[in-house]
């Protein structure tokens, strides 16, 4: 049980951490400076499960050595049998603990407590690609609702046929990067177009991109390096949006970087809306850099967040959708589209940290 008692001291370890934590969450202090709140509030929470985990763990340790103690030293038969049958059942359940401790004691990457910026763009295939970014959008809509998450639309470009051209949300809530960035790549949908009349299936492709949001204090900007144009809202809002100045295009002059927001009616609310989205945007050419060098060492990457890889298929004639990093294939393409995505990204983030663990078993091995 040597392995058992080095994963316990590691989980053990964090309990002092733990019990620390929660003693300055009551504290008046830290109550009333909310930035060092939120801090250690998000600190405890991510190291409940691996307490919780943890606990469950010593006790079916604790249970597995009485149940050895009562066979080697107990006379009464009835006693044994009831050791071996408690040993019997604990006996699977412990490899399947250690692999979930494992899993939860593998750092977690800062960004994915963030809000996240979502953007959708139609790509090959003209009308029908606008058409299903348009999918795509309403299905990430459902499942926002789901999940409990609060979404704001930033800008957006009608397709000529229905859909969009281009969408750019703030979607907000716990956890959200962490989440939606396994979403980040090429969708492609097969079916039969609503403008093909010999029932033709085609392919059809909309990228996805998903950034972190920037904190205030992940990124200074200069305003002096900022160009602001206004320009007339041709969004849906109604006659006062088309003929008023309230839409925000801004220009970061070092890096190019445009963003614009049309989607309020007030042009204080579309600025404060684009500056944010700027800071995102020049926050993640950074961050970035990062994936790139975590993917350079990884050969496999399940989040590498590149926008140009193929990641999913959603087949309408066979009503399917496939995930073709994992290989995952599901034969319930309405359920997805109607928000039930959880039943594909559930099994990618568990192939991202398996992932990972094997990576830092390999490098602890070294």
């Amino acid at each position: 049980m040597a392995d058992n008692n080095t994963l316990l001291a590691k989980v053990l370890g964090l309990k002092d951490k733990y019990e620390s934590l929660q003693n300055q969450l009551a504290d008046p202090e830290v109550i009333s400076d909310m930035k060092k709140y939120v801090q250690l509030n998000k600190e405890y929470k991510e190291l409940s499960p691996i307490i919780k985990a943890g606990e469950e763990y010593r006790k079916l340790i604790e249970s597995y050595d009485m149940a050895k103690e009562i066979i080697a030293e107990e006379k009464d038969e009835e006693l044994r049998e009831m050791a071996k049958e408690e040993i019997a059942e604990i006996e699977p359940k412990l490899p399947e603990m250690e692999q979930k401790i494992k899993l939860l004691l593998i750092p977690a990457d800062p960004q994915d407590s963030k809000n996240a910026i979502l953007e959708i763009r139609g790509g090959a295939g003209g009308d029908e690609a606008a058409i299903f970014a348009g999918d795509l959008f309403r299905m990430y809509s459902k499942y926002f609702e789901r999940r409990g998450w609060k979404m704001e639309i930033n800008s957006q470009s009608e397709g000529a046929a229905g859909g969009f051209k281009e969408i750019v949300v703030k979607v907000i809530g716990e956890g959200v990067y962490g989440v939606l960035k396994y979403e980040s790549g090429v969708h492609r949908v097969q079916r039969v177009p609503q403008t093909e009349t010999q029932g033709r299936v085609h392919t059809s492709a909309a990228s996805v991109a998903v950034l972190p949001e920037a904190d205030e204090f992940d990124i200074e900007l200069n305003m002096n390096d900022i160009r602001k144009d206004t320009f007339c809202s041709s969004g849906p809002g109604g006659q006062s949006v088309n003929t008023t100045y309230s839409a925000i295009r801004l220009t970061h002059i070092p890096s190019g970087i445009v963003v614009q927001c049309q989607d309020e009616k007030s042009q204080l609310k579309n600025f404060d809306k684009a500056l944010a989205e700027l800071r995102t945007r020049l926050y993640n050419m950074e961050y970035e850099k990062y994936l790139n060098e975590i993917s350079a060492k990884r050969k496999t990457m399940v989040s590498t967040g590149d926008r140009s890889a193929k990641i999913r298929t959603y087949n309408y004639p066979q009503s399917r959708v496939t995930d073709h990093r994992i290989g995952l294939t599901l034969r319930n393409l309405q359920g997805v589209l109607d928000g039930d995505l959880d039943r594909v990204v559930e099994p990618l983030i568990l192939a991202d940290r398996e992932e990972k663990l094997k990576q830092s078993s390999t490098e602890e091995g070294k």
